[in-house]
This record gives C-alpha cells, sequence and structure tokens, in this order.
C-alpha cells in the first residue's frame, strides 16, 4: 500500500500514453500490493499524430528492462539521432540546419559552436552553422546509427520512430503478461465522486461500477475524468495558432537509405514531418486552419511527398494543458493533460516525466496536498519550458517567401514568455547565452546546445553585408581541425539500415 494513496490504481483509456503509465506504475509499485487495472474501449483509436521520441524512450524501456531486440522490430522502429529542419528560414547558408540529441563529444566541440556564435551575433564573419560543429549532424547525413564501434568510448543520445498503434499493443502484452495489469474493454458512461472531490468509481454503459482508489486520466482529448473534475484548461493559443494536422503515409522509395533523423520541413502555413519506419514512411502536416481549409492542406502534403493517391486523415488539436495535473485522487497524463504540436516529439516524454515525477515525490513525501502542489507546480512548469521552445521555432523562423502571411504573422507573436523574452534579448544584444539559460535553469528542458542550434540554425545574425572580419580581439577556430575531429569520430559508426538488418536477425518475444 502506498501512503496516502491506497492499493487500487485505475487508468483510463489504452494507447501508448496508458499502458506506458500502466507499466512505469506496476514495475514500480506492484511489489508494494499496488494492483493496477486499465481500461479503454474496444471503439477508440489511437490518435497517432506523431511517431517519433526524444531519448526519454530509451530511459523508458531501460527501465522495464526491455531491449531493443524485443521491441524495435515488434514495432517496425528505426532510430533517431535528431530532427533536420528545412525551409524555416532563406538566409544564405541556412536554409536547412539540424537539431542533435547530445553526445559525450560535445564538449571537444560546443564551444567552440558557443563562441562562434556569440562572434558572428557580434558582427563578426565566422562560421557559426550548428551542423559544421557536432557530431549527430555528421552522422545523420549520412545515415549512421547511433551505436560506435566496440573500441570507440563514445556514446550519442538517440530516440526512435515507430509505430504508434503497434508500440500500444506491445505494451499492452507486456503489461498484462508480465507486470499483471488487469485490462479491462467497457466504455465509460460516467464518473463517480464523493462529497469530498475525490473520484470513487468509474461507471460503465452497463451500469458497473470499477471501484478504485486512484484514478488516470488517459482518456485523450476526450478527458473523462478531469472534465468530471472541472479542471481548468490552459490553452497556449494565443503563442501557438497551428491547431489541425492532416496525416497519410507513404512507402519506401526502392533501394533508398532509411534515414536516422526526422525531417521537419516549413510550408506554407505550417510544417510537415517525415518519419522513416522499418515498414513504412509516416508524413504529416501541421498548419493553421485561420491560413488553410483541410482541402488546402491535404493537397499541399501531398505535393510535398508525391502522393497523389492514399487515404488522408484530418485531426483537430487543442493546444495547450490542464491547469493542474494531479487533482484530488486523480493524475491526468498525454492528450488528457495537454497537447504541444509534435515538432520536438515531446509527447511521450511528457507522459514519462509525469508519471516518473508522480512516482518519486509520492516515494519520498506520500500523497499529501503539499507534494501535489509541488507537483504541479513542477509540471506546469516543464509543459511551459517546452512550450517557449517550441514557440521561439515560429517567433524566430527567418522565412520571408510571403511578407504578410503566416510566417509573418508568426514573427509578430508577443505572448511570449519571461524566459523566452530574455534568452531573445541575450541574444541579440550579444550577451552570454550559456550563463543566461544556467541562471534561469532553463537547461533542465533544453540545453545550451539546443537553444544555440535554434537561434543559429536559423541565421539569425546581423545581415552578412553587415558583418565584418574578426579582428585580434578574436580567437580563431580552426574549422578544419574540427571538421577532421568529426569526421574520425563519425568513422566508427555504422550505416542505420546494418543496424537495422542486426535487430531484425536478432529479434526477440515478450
Amino acid at each position: 500500500m502506498i501512503d496516502g494513496l491506497g492499493q487500487h490504481i485505475v487508468i483510463l483509456g489504452g494507447g501508448t500514453a496508458g499502458w506506458m503509465t500502466a507499466c512505469l506504475i506496476a514495475h514500480r509499485w506492484r511489489d508494494r500490493g499496488v494492483r493496477v487495472t486499465l481500461i479503454e474501449s474496444p471503439e477508440i483509436g489511437i490518435v497517432g499524430v506523431g511517431e517519433g521520441s526524444t531519448p526519454q524512450l530509451k530511459h523508458f524501456f531501460d527501465t522495464l528492462g526491455i531491449a531493443e531486440t524485443t521491441w524495435m522490430p515488434a514495432c517496425d522502429a528505426t532510430y533517431k539521432l535528431g530532427i533536420g529542419f528545412g525551409g524555416w528560414s532563406d538566409r544564405a547558408g541556412y536554409e536547412q540546419y539540424f537539431h542533435p540529441f547530445p553526445t559525450a563529444l560535445d564538449g571537444h566541440t560546443a564551444p567552440q559552436f558557443f563562441y562562434n556564435a556569440r562572434a558572428r551575433r557580434t558582427g563578426r564573419d565566422v562560421d557559426a552553422h550548428p551542423n559544421h560543429f557536432l557530431l549527430p549532424a555528421r552522422l545523420a547525413a549520412t545515415n549512421c546509427a547511433p551505436q560506435p564501434a566496440a573500441n570507440f568510448p563514445f556514446e550519442v543520445s538517440y530516440g526512435y520512430h515507430f509505430d504508434a498503434y503497434k508500440v500500444g499493443a506491445f505494451l499492452a502484452k507486456h503489461a498484462t503478461e508480465t507486470l499483471d495489469v488487469v485490462h479491462l474493454q467497457r466504455r465509460i458512461a460516467s464518473v463517480e465522486r464523493a462529497p469530498n472531490g475525490n473520484i470513487t468509481a468509474l461507471i460503465d454503459t452497463d451500469g458497473e461500477r470499477i471501484a478504485g482508489d486512484v484514478f488516470i486520466d488517459a482518456s485523450g482529448f476526450r478527458s473523462t475524468i478531469f472534465s468530471a473534475l472541472a479542471m481548468p484548461f490552459v490553452s497556449y493559443a494565443d503563442a501557438l495558432f497551428n491547431d489541425r494536422a492532416v496525416v497519410m503515409p507513404t512507402a519506401h522509395t526502392p533501394g533508398a537509405p532509411i534515414p536516422s533523423q526526422t525531417l521537419a520541413t516549413a510550408l506554407s502555413a505550417g510544417w510537415a514531418w517525415h518519419i522513416p519506419l522499418t515498414s513504412r514512411n509516416g508524413n504529416g502536416y501541421v498548419y493553421s486552419s485561420r491560413h488553410l481549409t483541410e482541402a488546402q492542406a491535404e493537397a499541399e502534403l501531398r505535393a510535398h511527398i508525391g502522393a497523389e493517391t492514399g487515404e488522408a486523415r484530418h485531426l483537430k488539436m487543442r493546444v495547450g494543458r490542464v491547469r493542474d495535473s494531479w487533482s484530488h485522487n486523480a493524475l491526468a497524463v498525454g492528450l488528457a493533460q495537454g497537447f504541444l504540436e509534435p515538432l520536438e516529439a515531446t509527447a511521450l516524454h511528457l507522459v514519462i516525466a509525469t508519471v516518473e515525477a508522480f512516482l518519486d515525490m509520492v516515494d519520498q513525501g506520500g500523497a499529501t496536498d503539499a507534494v501535489c502542489a509541488a507537483f504541479n507546480t513542477r509540471i506546469a512548469a516543464r509543459y511551459d519550458g517546452v512550450r517557449d521552445y517550441i514557440v521561439a521555432h515560429y517567433r524566430l523562423n527567418q522565412r520571408h517567401d510571403d511578407p504578410t502571411g503566416y510566417w509573418a504573422e508568426a514573427r509578430g507573436i508577443e505572448a511570449l514568455s519571461d524566459d523566452l523574452k530574455m534568452l531573445m534579448s541575450t541574444w541579440f544584444t550579444g550577451a552570454d547565452m550559456v550563463a543566461a539559460i544556467d541562471r534561469a535553469g532553463l537547461g533542465r528542458y533544453y540545453s545550451a546546445i539546443s537553444w544555440h542550434c535554434l537561434f543559429a540554425g536559423y541565421g539569425t545574425f546581423p545581415d552578412a553585408a553587415r558583418l565584418i572580419p574578426p579582428g585580434a580581439d578574436i580567437d580563431p577556430i580552426d574549422l578544419p581541425k574540427i571538421d577532421d575531429f568529426l569526421t574520425r569520430c563519425a568513422s566508427n559508426f555504422g550505416s542505420h539500415a546494418s543496424r537495422l538488418r542486426h535487430l531484425a536477425d536478432h529479434k526477440d518475444t515478450v
């Protein structure tokens, strides 16, 4: 029994978020007498807006003790070194940039990147493109896997691309067969509450009562439990105005390599993703309904990916979060908790962060009002921190092909947090970005490398015509030496395709 909680935890909703939550809780607490029941309707599918992840997903599977040879082949998964951004800037030389996950080698080249970026933003004509300083960009450009040779003692962090439906099914099997999670297929009609506001039971359409001690809302945008709690919703629409998506798969091009990166390409009123799986490619277009109709968005996506036929699926999005993710004896996760467009693939990252924070804080302090308040503050700050990073992608864009349209409007976003305003001021005044990020504690969400890649990757510097050659006050960075270093490091990494073949040849089952 968990102090202050009881021993029966009921999760409403399956999909990746629900089953991920069930696995984390059952894995951590089942030796303490905790029972986990997951209820899902067989008629409600997974939204599946994105199929990419951050390195947090590797941590999740490592926590459960599930090897890549077990889950990746079963879920059509591939590796992800980061995100390649294209078309977000029309600055010469900055039309594309790569946002990497960290590596153990960053300390050898990131300081030089920071130095040159600061020199260029103060008017010196030096190279400050992130792709020229960081190893993952080199690996992704040559379709490498993230695993080095055994004699190379440095690691890179990585995420995955995967089939969301198959991951949900895989985790359901693991949860029920290995972790003793009870799976009920029911349609819930109402939520029963006690006089003190706590949830006492969920009532299905046949009148059956499913009682519990703690209830977790993973019911997606329906947010069944938190709607019953009348939890206020904090909208991010004033700064993130994309509210629609159109998605469709395509087949691999015969003989083409499978990339180890997600592509995020700016289109007329939003951006399109390209996510490579072993079985197919996932494609989608996230856009603003104020600027495009569904038909226009679908036509633009089809033209972008060269798909005249095939079924497209249209989705509506509510961007923001619930005010409190823990209320009474209920916790919200996944789309019931909030939604940030999948630009930085943070959906599952936020599920894991929410559930692990809940488990850690209850283990350390019990289910007290003070612990609940501290948890809500922590999770809200994480959501807001991710929001700020995504908003910065739009606010800082350097795309000028439509002076009065979507991208111009995005550059005029005024609903900026104090943290984001501070970072922009730091960058444009030539002050120390690393120190500013450290002072504000923003590295908890995105590192100084990530922020520098975003600002510098767009070419957010003075116009090239205004730049002057570096003087004696600027230490020259030996770029050929850095290029040689990255090339030699990259030679220790094999191809993505060969690594995927290795996984398939050694695949295991749960």
